[in-house]
């Protein structure tokens, strides 16, 4: 597993999202791997309507996909690290940087909040640029 993808591209590479062109490096990555924190979050996100997607069916299909790997980090180091990371609110965000920096792997986001705050991001991401 060479990097820890955010929920936003687990779905747009689950499903072939065409934003995906933006980011042609994402390929040398795989496998990808996939927190079991952005499973609930895709749950939740389709709980509320934010997302089309069914669950268990889109879960499993993530699970078998050679692509990916489900990485079942130890919880207690993940949830002491992400106590650690106050700069966040949003339980997802803190849980999916926590496991990143926890695994010591590159963290694919375009979230501009992680991106300023967390310092494992693959080089090939383009700095942030002024709002």
């Amino acid at each position: 597993m060479k990097s820890l993808l955010d929920t936003h591209f687990v779905i747009w590479l689950a499903t072939g999202a065409r934003r995906l062109s933006a980011f042609p490096w994402i390929e040398q990555y795989r496998p990808w791997g996939v927190s079991p924190v952005t499973l609930l979050e895709i749950q939740f996100l389709a709980e509320i309507g934010r997302i089309e997607i069914q669950n268990p069916q889109f879960t499993d299909a993530l699970t078998e996909d050679p692509r990916f790997i489900v990485d079942e980090a130890p919880l207690v180091p993940l949830i002491r690290k992400a106590m650690e990371l106050t700069w966040t609110r949003d339980p997802f965000d803190r849980l999916l940087a926590a496991h990143s920096a926890v695994r010591r792997i590159p963290f694919c986001t375009t979230d501009r909040t992680i991106r300023s705050f967390h310092p494992l991001l693959p080089a090939e991401l383009p700095p942030l640029k002024e709002p």
